[in-house]
């Protein structure tokens, strides 16, 4: 397999459906600006590859041999809290939804899903965006209009003014190069201090965040 460019944004698929992992595997290779980097058909193997490999986003179906894809996704945002995850699934219930969210998934679309769907997707990811099947959407948007909950104490997270402020961007749905170019900062520095966002909020990816931001 040829390496990659350092422009180019690596990507693993963990699908266990063959026919569908070399579908998604091909629209990648034509795609510009992206590579695959790793197919397989089970959780278990990707956790012992990726590591290794280091893609910049994953491609995550849910509904493996095993280890689930949801468990996967929560071991692998341990493990590379900087990769992000974009759930590619059949399953459109909100139980499905929001485990994937909350275990730090970013993104979440239902296949079938066409060429150009999928490399918007992957681009939309890694930009910090968070790429969704419209009917997700309007579930989680949906969730949000539930009545909230009793008035808590708010958690002392010792979150720093320039990390406040960029999370405030996230919460108002900014991509990280927006950000850094709102704050006149590096894209690297955006994603540094996402990091260490995720680390003090004690969440796994962006839904997280910002769902504790709001007192979700």
């Amino acid at each position: 397999m040829p390496r990659p460019d350092d422009n180019q944004i690596t990507v693993a698929i963990v699908e266990d459906d063959s026919k569908v992992r070399h579908s998604l595997a091909g629209i990648l290779k034509r795609g510009s600006g992206v590579h695959c980097v790793g197919e397989f058909g089970d959780a278990e193997e990707a956790l012992r590859e990726l590591p290794r490999l280091r893609p910049r986003v994953v491609l995550m179906d849910i509904n493996l041999p095993g280890m689930d894809g949801v468990k996967c996704v929560w071991k692998l945002s341990e493990l590379l809290p900087e990769m992000q995850i974009v759930m590619l699934t059949v399953y459109d219930n909100t139980d499905a939804i929001f485990n994937s969210l909350a275990a730090g998934a970013s993104g979440y679309l239902l296949k079938p899903v066409s060429s150009a769907q999928l490399l918007a997707a992957v681009r939309d990811v890694y930009a910090g965006g968070a790429p969704m099947t419209s009917n997700i959407v309007r579930k989680v948007v949906q969730s949000f209009k539930q009545p909230a909950p009793a008035a808590r104490e708010t958690e002392n997270f010792s979150l720093s003014a320039r990390e406040q402020e960029v999370l405030d961007f996230l919460a108002k749905g900014y991509l990280y190069k927006e950000i850094a170019d709102h704050l006149t900062i590096s894209y690297g520095t955006v994603h540094t201090y996402i990091e260490r966002i995720f680390k003090k909020l004690h969440v796994r990816g962006r839904a997280q965040a910002v769902a504790k931001y709001l007192g979700a």
